[in-house]
């Protein structure tokens, strides 16, 4: 039988993200206008995008496609996300997201969703996973890299794209799952000093 994290203390944070995201949308297009990560304003100093730009989406079906994919990323790992760690493990891999789209993918302007991000924590969860010695997490970390690794060589989805009316961006989702993957080993080394 599945056993599920349902606990407060395990779901509060893909909660968190989830209303952010939710109250996001239906200021629609304001929050797209003032929060998407767009390369021009965060030249121009707007560096709060390279967070929020990860909460808005471009229409309906994206958000609800990412939401669905936060849900099963806690069904995954949900014993991993205690608030606070989930919190902090969330906005690292949205600024590493952020960063690597700004300093590695200069063609790519404009960008939303909470995939990049989210890719983040599906790697992050996976070493998890691998630390707390559940074989599932190798599965799940290879899982993970055939699946960037073909993005990067076949791209994404036509279907995808049409669906959320943009382009997937398969850059966001390699940084994001790079990002998971170092502050995992990050932490890990932290731990260990201590």
């Amino acid at each position: 039988m599945i056993s599920l994290p349902f606990s407060l203390k395990y779901s509060a944070g893909p909660l968190i993200i989830a209303i952010f995201s939710i109250v996001a949308f239906f200021f629609e297009p304001l929050s797209g206008d003032y929060l998407a990560y767009d390369r021009y304003a965060i030249q121009g100093l707007e560096t709060w995008r390279i967070i929020t730009g990860n909460l808005v989406h471009t229409n309906g079906y994206h958000l609800i496609l990412n939401i669905a994919g936060l849900i099963l990323l806690w069904a995954l790992h949900g014993e991993h996300y205690r608030v606070g760690l989930f919190l902090k493990v969330f906005i690292w891999c949205c600024i590493g997201t952020s960063a690597g789209l700004y300093f590695y993918a200069p063609d790519l302007i404009w960008y939303a969703g909470l995939s990049g991000a989210l890719h983040g924590i599906f790697a992050w969860g996976a070493c998890m996973d691998i630390k707390e010695k559940m074989h599932s997490g190798w599965l799940l970390l290879v899982g993970l890299a055939l699946k960037v690794g073909y993005e990067q060589f076949d791209g994404s989805s036509a279907q995808v794209a049409a669906l959320i009316d943009a382009k997937v961006a398969v850059d966001a989702h390699l940084f994001g799952a790079l990002s998971g993957s170092i502050i995992f080993l990050l932490m890990l080394l932290t731990a260990k000093r201590k």
